[in-house]
């Protein structure tokens, strides 16, 4: 990132949430734009440099993860600022299009740029001498992409949303000078967008001659691409926008509620209550023995975004994490709004082993044992818990796609029986775990899961690969 002599900007990439909140440091004051949940780090970024939190910046409503604008602001007194147009439960500064805001030597302008959602706005960085040096933008330009214009608009339908979106970037971003930076909210892997690239960063040089939405110089066509492969949105995304919009407890109380250890006796007391057992441990650990109805959802893959997508915000979780990762797990459930969690495991899983308890796992195999098996059972199926997309680009013969995140309904399974033989996987083996243990739960058993998922399985030779009607091995 370009540095400067006259102000400090800092970008804090969560990767579990391919987010990007900044921290714009100058002369003794500063700022900080979309924040997530946890804010000890803007504190410490604030104590490290000397410099007094002014503001803290929103650019819209967030869908995929609770903003830690009021916890941020009730530990600092720093105002909240939105964008015009924007309807909150809590008190908010209303910024209107083109408002400046001073940060020691340089400046902040807002610029209003509906499309993604209504009141989405960008931030340009002015510097010491009131010329254009970057720009937060929020969901409305990311590297590569642009905001997907089908979240939370009122009565707009997608393609009128687009066309709004196609205006902003037209006159509020493609004018501006090409060697402005842009500092988009998100990164690769975000379903805010359809495909972003995989820098966190970028120019608007570099946007508008390599991002395929900023090469549609018509908005018919505009509308058309941005609006053409839209997968649906993950199912949590309107709790959290609604979340965001209206208010939420301190974090600090939410922790005080859910770092409760629990000792075996306490946490099978509680299992007879229908809570939800969540095990946040490794997924090959996990395959090798849990506790019975467990769901898995391993902290080292995109946990958050699963928990979201998976759980239900309204029933009591009780946790399994690997020893000193309790605090962790709770913060990185809250930072998309669950505020259920009422214990762990004191121990962990050891502590359940030890007392004996019973416990269950999951079958792994090789893909080769999967070759020899597909010709000779017929109540074989292969269940392949990717994303659409993924399938259709290469996929096991009669293989069923089952989508992960459809599996957060029950229905989807219905299909199954006690005669099936399910050999499941996705493309390397987290998502496969989390599909298996939620298969179990719903008290499917006759299940093994695909080590090395799909990378693996496209390199057996016993194994019959097709995408779209050609055979491809």
């Amino acid at each position: 990132m370009p540095k400067s002599k006259t102000m400090f900007i800092k970008q804090l990439y969560t990767n579990c949430l391919s987010e990007a909140a900044y921290f714009i440091a100058s002369d003794g004051e500063a700022a900080v734009i979309d924040p997530v949940r946890d804010i000890d780090a803007y504190l410490e970024l604030a104590k490290e440099h000397n410099v007094t939190i002014k503001y803290i910046f929103e650019t819209h409503f967030h869908a995929d993860f609770v903003s830690g604008h009021l916890d941020l602001a009730a530990a600092t007194k720093a105002p909240i600022v939105y964008g015009p147009n924007a309807e909150t439960g809590f008190p908010v500064y209303l910024a209107k299009d083109e408002e400046q805001f001073k940060i020691g030597k340089i400046t902040l302008k807002v610029l209003h740029t509906p499309g993604h959602t209504l009141e989405s706005c960008c931030y340009l960085l002015l510097d010491e001498n009131q010329q254009p040096h970057s720009i937060f933008t929020g969901d409305t330009l990311f590297v590569g992409d642009v905001g997907r214009p089908d979240l939370f608009s009122g009565n707009l339908s997608k393609e009128e949303l687009a066309g709004l979106l196609f205006d902003s970037l037209n006159t509020k971003i493609k004018t501006l000078p090409d060697h402005v930076t842009v500092y988009p909210a998100h990164g690769p892997g975000s379903a805010c967008g359809k495909n972003l690239g995989p820098d966190t960063y970028s120019t608007i040089g570099d946007e508008k001659s390599g991002n395929y939405a900023l090469l549609a110089n018509e908005k018919d066509e505009f509308i058309q691409v941005v609006t053409t492969d839209l997968t649906a949105p993950p199912s949590y995304f309107p709790v959290n926008a609604k979340i965001n919009k209206e208010g939420y407890d301190a974090l600090q109380a939410i922790m005080e509620k859910s770092l409760k250890p629990l000792t075996v006796a306490d946490f099978k007391r509680k299992m007879k209550d229908e809570v939800l057992i969540l095990d946040t441990r490794n997924a090959n650990e996990f395959a090798e023995g849990f506790v019975p109805t467990s769901i898995s959802i391993g902290l080292e893959g995109r946990f958050a975004e699963w928990a979201g997508s998976l759980l239900p915000f309204d029933q009591e979780i009780i946790l399994v994490t690997a020893p000193g990762q309790e605090e962790e797990t709770v913060v990185r459930l809250a930072r998309v709004g669950f505020d259920n969690v009422s214990g762990y495991l004191e121990g962990g899983y050891q502590a359940w082993v030890d007392a004996g308890e019973d416990r269950d796992l999951i079958i792994s195999i090789e893909p080769d044992e999967l070759a020899m098996d597909i010709p000779h059972d017929p109540n074989l199926i292969v269940v392949d818990v990717r994303k659409p997309a993924e399938y259709a680009d290469g996929h096991v013969k009669d293989a069923q796609n089952l989508t992960l995140s459809d599996m957060a309904d029950p229905g989807t399974m219905a299909d199954f029986d006690d005669n099936h033989n399910l050999y499941v996987h996705c493309a390397g083996g987290y998502r496969s775990i989390i599909a298996c243990s939620i298969l179990k739960r719903e008290g499917i058993h006759n299940l093994r899961n695909v080590t090395g998922g799909f990378a693996k399985i496209k390199e057996e030779q016993g194994i019959e690969i097709v995408k779209e009607k050609n055979v491809l091995n």
